[in-house]
């Protein structure tokens, strides 16, 4: 492994996603790498427990990042000593509020997409299993405080991610990245060309919950129709 990604979700990871890839990174982990491969999710959740190393799950991916692998990203240096960093960052207002319509909300608000996920944890254990093992981790590591979460309580607690991270990380191993950066500074750490096109940018807030009702619904339907022609 090149980079290990220590920034959270909401951070403009699938953009990072998409430039590393553009880098030669591929494939790199990401959350949608789960959500496309959902018997991960029971990989991730030995990893979790203690039972796995993420760097088993992760041996065949140049990059990783956003969750579940960033949760992760102590033990990922430890096993990959010579790898980078990237911890990307943002306002810890616009993360509150991403993370509130999104993340937050498909767990806790009184929403269509947490309620049809809730459906389809019904008839998808490893679906519902994921989530559960999610909730989990945001609870843990205290980014989120459950239905009592506020924006404040999640600006402040990003704000002790980040510290944290930059406290860990050696100095040399280590970018602190926003998106306005674009490709000089991630070239730079990774020593690669900068390449001749835009930085990619992939802006999935406002499809997120379409996403999360669409691919629901699907396995809810398919569930449906097969308990129909039984």
């Amino acid at each position: 492994m090149r980079l290990i990604g220590a920034g959270l979700p909401r951070t403009a990871t699938l953009s990072q996603k998409a430039a590393l890839e553009m880098l030669g990174l591929t494939p790199c982990h990401h959350m949608v790498s789960v959500f496309g491969d959902l018997p991960q999710a029971a990989l991730w959740r030995r990893a979790f427990e203690g039972d796995l190393s993420p760097a088993e799950i992760l041996k065949d991916n140049p990059a990783a990042i956003d969750w579940p692998s960033s949760y992760f990203y102590k033990e990922l240096m430890e096993a990959y000593p010579d790898a980078k960093v990237l911890l990307s960052v943002r306002s810890g207002e616009a993360w509150a509020k991403s993370m509130r319509n999104t993340i937050w909300g498909m767990f806790y608000d009184d929403k269509l997409s947490r309620h049809i996920s809730s459906a389809r944890s019904c008839v998808d254990p490893l679906w519902g299993d994921w989530m559960e093992t999610l909730k989990e981790m945001w609870k843990v590591t205290g980014l989120l405080n459950a239905e009592a979460t506020t924006d404040e309580w999640m600006a402040d607690a990003m704000e002790r991610h980040n510290e944290t991270v930059k406290a860990t990380v050696p100095a040399d191993r280590l970018l602190v990245w926003a998106p306005q950066d674009g490709w000089e500074p991630l070239c730079a750490l990774l020593d690669v060309p900068v390449p001749d096109a835009p930085f990619p940018q992939v802006h999935d807030s406002a499809s997120f919950d379409r996403n999360i009702i669409a691919g629901s619904l699907a396995v809810i339907e398919e569930r449906f129709a097969a308990e129909g022609a039984a």
